[in-house]
């Protein structure tokens, strides 16, 4: 029976910030042990690679691979970088963030030194001067020589560390898992944050002509359900974050084991009521329409009618000021016309925009009525207590614009509040009802996931659901195992292993299991097994190895190696890639060739008529 639908709260989880360690003496004596560093894409681990009890065997940083720098403040300061957990949230500074990776191959390695300083500095190691530890470094499946070369340059010329060994981050958790006698065979299926390689083990040692890499993992998934769920809830397009996808593939998510047949199952609203999820965006609280009490609500009306009364009080009485300064001012030009001083008289016309001496009476007339009107109102509101509305037209002259304009755009407000100024009150107050919501404001913000629980991470399977045109894992997983013979094949099925951080959805390894079933012979046997922890079973692989190989010469890459045979040199190991030195072709010294073209053989030609008979 299906579990009861449920409401799910995102956590935005902030970072910590990584404290400064102080290093445990076991790590320097007798002498100083090896620093094991998982640089994934995703996520940095680091730790020591001692067998002390005292020192943890579990890597004591953990942070996202992430750099960001600011710009210098207004004040003079000069530009901050943050690095992994130090940048506290992603999303306000995503358009900040930096990586060394492009896919899962470092490239800037200003930025992956940045890390480094951060791992040595948070471990508290010294990298003033040198890094007298041994390092222990993850690196890419058939890592490009020249992204080798860049690394052991950084940690050779700039830390000064005395040897380096590089293996790849699946093999060491498919070593960390091997449940037989080692050297053993299998197919190691990993798949990360940016990629998904394909990887035949025969007798401990990777085939590397054979390795295929499929450009999907969980970066894909977290864009691809983003935009599913921005074009789905257009309204909620800023609160749907990459931060927030990642959570949803790592919490939400899962593989079907048939995925036509899954979104059937979907279709069927009962199913879907029972296994639909439902995550709650963050919301305010302030328009959910809460109840307020009728007394409350009285009791502000009542507030609002008695700033009104003082405010239409007020402009009554520099109304009242303004009409009879302007009463003044016509009542002295009539007394020029009384007097006989005309041309006085006539330039005081003027300057009121008036023709004649009956015009101004008349304007005399209106404004005498309008005060006396005014007074009038005056007198009622202190007797009444009433709310008269002031005429928004006057009828005098306009010889104040501005104030005018004022005043009309005041009356106007006020006259949205008229019905409120009624003389007759009720006898009988109605009660007010609780204003409720249109609609449930908390399921608005929610985000329904639906079927967006299997599209998101098929991906893997299907790459056209994104337009990608390439090959999915069972294809990819076929077209490995056809290169071999059908001994070798049943060999390398009998160990089919899972590891990485894009491994952890629920049903994948039964989805492995039946496309196994559906390519293999009838009859035939295979087993698939789970990284027991396929995100730190890489770094714990990583340091088995050291301890096991700490005071061997087997895998390191000792400083004189870099002088003598430069930074892209590998030592192999049962971890590591295929070294392939670079071969440049051999050019004809100059003063062999000086000679032939003297004499004006034809060597070229010659090869060419002889080759052509």
């Amino acid at each position: 029976m299906a579990a009861p639908t449920r409401v799910f709260a995102f956590r935005d989880a902030r970072w910590a910030p990584d404290p400064v360690l102080e290093p445990s003496a076991a790590v320097r004596s007798p002498q100083p042990v090896p620093l094991v560093i998982d640089n994934g894409s995703f996520q940095t681990r680091a730790g020591w690679a001692c067998p002390d009890p005292s020192v943890p065997a579990e890597p004591l940083l953990r942070f996202r691979s992430l750099a960001a720098r600011s710009r210098g403040a207004r004040g003079g300061a000069g530009a901050e970088t943050q690095v992994g957990n130090d940048l506290g949230s992603p999303e306000p500074l995503r358009w900040l963030l930096r990586s060394p990776f492009d896919r899962n191959v470092p490239v800037q390695l200003e930025l992956q030194e940045l890390l480094l300083d951060h791992v040595f500095q948070r471990l508290g190691v010294s990298s003033q001067g040198c890094v007298d530890h041994p390092i222990v470094l993850t690196e890419a499946v058939c890592n490009p020589l020249y992204s080798r070369q860049m690394m052991s340059e950084l940690l050779f010329e700039c830390y000064q560390v005395p040897k380096v060994s590089y293996g790849v981050d699946s093999l060491y958790s498919f070593y960390h898992n091997r449940r037989q006698n080692w050297p053993c065979s299998g197919l190691v299926i990993s798949s990360g944050y940016q990629c998904t390689h394909i990887l035949p083990v025969l007798e401990g040692r990777l085939d590397a002509k054979n390795c295929k890499r499929i450009n999907l993992g969980g970066c894909q998934a977290a864009v691809y359900l983003q935009r599913l769920l921005q074009l789905k809830y257009p309204g909620h397009f800023a609160a749907i974050t990459l931060s927030r996808m990642e959570e949803i593939l790592h919490e939400h998510s899962y593989i079907a084991q048939d995925y036509i047949e899954e979104l059937q199952k979907w279709r069927c609203p009962e199913y879907y009521e029972d296994n639909v999820h439902k995550m709650q965006l963050p919301f305010s609280n302030k328009l959910l329409g809460s109840t307020v009490a009728s007394e409350e609500k009285q009791e502000k009306r009542q507030q609002q009618l008695r700033r009104l009364q003082e405010l239409n009080a007020r402009r009554r009485e520099e109304k009242l000021q303004l009409d009879q300064e302007r009463l003044d001012r016509l009542l002295y030009v009539q007394e020029l016309l009384e007097d006989g001083q005309m041309d006085q008289f006539h330039k005081a016309l003027v300057e009121l925009n008036m023709d004649s001496a009956e015009e101004l009476q008349s304007y005399i007339n209106k404004l005498s009525l309008s005060v006396e009107q005014t007074k009038q109102k005056i007198l009622q509101s202190e007797v009444n207590i009433e709310v008269d509305v002031v005429d928004s037209k006057p009828e005098t002259p306009d010889l104040d614009p501005l104030g005018s304009e004022q005043s009309l755009e005041d009356v106007e407000s006020i006259n949205e509040f008229e019905p409120l100024f009624a003389e007759e009150q009720p006898e009988v107050e109605k009660p007010v009802a609780a204003v409720q919501p249109v609609f449930n404001l908390a399921e608005y913000h929610q985000l329904f996931l639906g079927t967006e629980r299997i599209r998101a991470p098929e991906i893997v399977f299907q790459p056209s659901l994104i337009g990608e045109d390439q090959a999915g894992i069972a294809e990819t997983m076929q077209y490995v195992l056809e290169r071999y013979s059908k001994e070798q094949q049943a060999i390398l099925v009998q160990n089919v292993f899972l590891t990485g951080g894009n491994t952890m959805y629920p049903g994948l390894k039964a989805r492995i299991q039946k496309e196994l079933l559906e390519m293999r012979p009838f009859q035939s046997s295979f087993q698939v097994s789970l990284a027991s922890s396929p995100v730190l079973d890489a770094w714990y692989g990583a340091r088995d190895w050291a301890v096991e190989h700490m005071n061997r010469e087997e895998g390191w890459i000792s400083r004189k190696d870099y002088e003598e045979k430069g930074g892209e040199y590998l030592k192999e190991h049962c971890a590591s890639n295929v070294y392939v030195p670079i071969r440049l072709p051999k050019q004809a010294p100059r003063a062999a060739e000086a000679p032939g073209r003297a004499s004006g053989t034809g060597n070229p030609g010659g090869c060419l008529s002889s080759s052509s008979s």
